[in-house]
């Protein structure tokens, strides 16, 4: 069974495997294997750093 991480989601509101793929310099492999694992915490600092509004945990707390 192939199950996605919740961070799935966050590469969807991102604009898809490539387009992450693209953001962090990387080959859309390594995304497509981010789907299934979670995003590393390195990458994910940095995306939520240029595109916070694809993290919206992140922007619900700022807003409160």
């Amino acid at each position: 069974m192939d199950t996605k991480h919740p961070d799935s989601e966050i590469i969807d509101a991102l604009g898809g495997t490539v387009a992450v793929a693209r953001l962090c310099r990387v080959k859309p492999p390594s995304v497509s294997d981010w789907r299934k694992e979670g995003i590393p915490s390195a990458r994910r600092m940095y995306l939520q750093a240029i595109r916070p509004e694809a993290f919206p945990a992140a922007a619900k707390q700022e807003a409160a």
